[in-house]
């Protein structure tokens, strides 16, 4: 056995006496959902179990949250945990599913609240961590820090804690870390992959103009409903035809929003359209066909206005390190054994490179199996979504551990 492995071994040595305990503040987590940038109750109770192991912490912006343990010279190993939820209604059928309602601040109506993506677990597994780092620090030396993001649902997150200057509140690290709970793995496994690992992705609004007229005398009016309907339907042929067949994009249009009446042509439409790509000039590219197609449509259909293009929910790619990632991969070989895998590319998107990116650091972030019975896995965001219990709340924990420890057990 390895010195590191010896000492990741009694790092970890307290999972099972604390496990029913563990076990107890995940369902609170889990039954306490908030939405995104409302995650206030979240972050009191983060604050309120660090301090009681007397681990620093502290308060960035509204709702970010940033432990640090210094434990010595050493490298900085930075590990973020998301922690807001979904307008969801759960339906997993557990116990302890979500029956939670907010008032989301953006909209003023009242929704339903659940932990359908597994931020709960993400929480949990960097709680232990830094309990385990903190009760063991003859095992190890330097400094870890736990960052506890919010908002990783709206691309709000990230921005909004390096601009509460998170950059000041923490020693710049050597690596940042970053884990999440899938379906898509088999329960108890960890999974990684060097390079894109995380699709980048944008949404935008369009709003293309028409002339209004009765529905017996369409000669009189220019129809946005009909326009609309023409840009669906080119915009399918940018991945098909001009996007080449080696990469990977996703031109999705999710909403049309048009009209009142049936008799009615309206004199404006509004079209909800969502990308994924695999790079970054990919993305550039998917953007300017958009753009164009839309002009042209708008142009070929006597439009009497420009159209307008909101932009919003702007993920950047997750490229994993080369380096960071084989690190981490060998260290979960040696502890997990055969339960460390390789991870295929997950078309999902994420703000958690923001961070690492305006630091200029290393990154990496692995995947976590959640579903023992891989024919009831339900994706995240689903209503159902609710991992086991266990062993996924060990596992997330030790997989945290065992990353971080490749640096700081050295």
């Amino acid at each position: 056995m390895s010195t590191t492995t010896d000492s990741v071994r009694k790092i970890l040595g307290g999972l099972a006496s604390t496990r029913s305990e563990r076990e107890e503040l995940y369902k609170y987590f889990h039954q306490h959902p908030e939405l995104s940038m409302q995650e206030h109750g979240t972050a009191d109770r983060i604050v309120q179990e660090l301090e009681a192991s007397e681990i620093s912490t502290h308060r960035i912006g509204d709702t970010g949250v940033l432990a640090i343990i210094e434990n010595g010279d050493g490298p900085v190993v930075a590990m973020r945990a998301d922690i807001d939820a979904l307008p969801v209604k759960e339906v997993s059928g557990k116990d302890y599913a979500s029956t939670a309602t907010q008032v989301d601040q953006k909209t003023g109506a009242e929704v339903p609240v659940a932990h359908a993506c597994g931020h709960d677990f993400h929480i949990m597994s960097l709680l232990t961590a830094l309990q385990a780092f903190n009760d063991n620090k003859n095992q190890w030396s330097g400094t870890f820090i736990g960052v506890f993001q919010p908002a990783e649902e709206t691309a709000e997150g990230a921005r909004a804690m390096l601009a509460a200057d998170l950059k000041k509140a923490m020693p710049r690290p050597d690596v940042y870390l970053g884990q999440h709970v899938l379906a898509s793995l088999p329960c108890g496994f960890v999974g990684t992959r060097r390079g894109p690992v995380l699709s980048s992705a944008f949404s935008v609004k369009v709003t293309v103009h028409g002339k209004g007229s009765h529905g017996s005398m369409p000669e009189l009016g220019v129809d946005p409903v009909v326009l609309a309907s023409t840009i669906v339907m080119r915009l399918q042929t940018i991945v098909s035809r001009e996007v080449a067949a080696k990469e990977t994009a996703v031109v999705t249009v999710g909403a049309i929003h048009a009209g009142t009446k049936s008799n009615i042509i309206t004199d404006s439409a509004e079209l909800l359209i969502n990308t994924r790509a695999y790079s970054s000039d990919v993305s550039a590219h998917l953007k300017e066909a958009i753009e164009r197609i839309v002009r042209a449509e708008c142009t070929a259909a006597r439009s009497p206005q420009e159209p307008e293009f909101t932009y919003y929910d702007r993920y950047p790619l997750t490229d994993n390190d080369g380096d960071a990632t084989d690190t981490v991969r060998k260290a979960f070989d040696a502890y997990f054994g055969e339960e460390a895998c390789d991870l295929d590319p997950v078309p999902a998107s994420e703000d958690f490179s923001i961070i690492p990116d305006e630091l200029s650091v290393p990154y990496t972030y692995w995947g976590l199996g959640g579903f023992a019975d891989m024919s009831r896995a339900v994706g995240n965001h689903n209503p159902a979504f609710a991992p086991d219990l266990q062993p996924t709340l060990d596992r997330g924990a030790e997989a945290v551990v065992v990353a971080a420890s490749a640096w700081l057990t050295k």
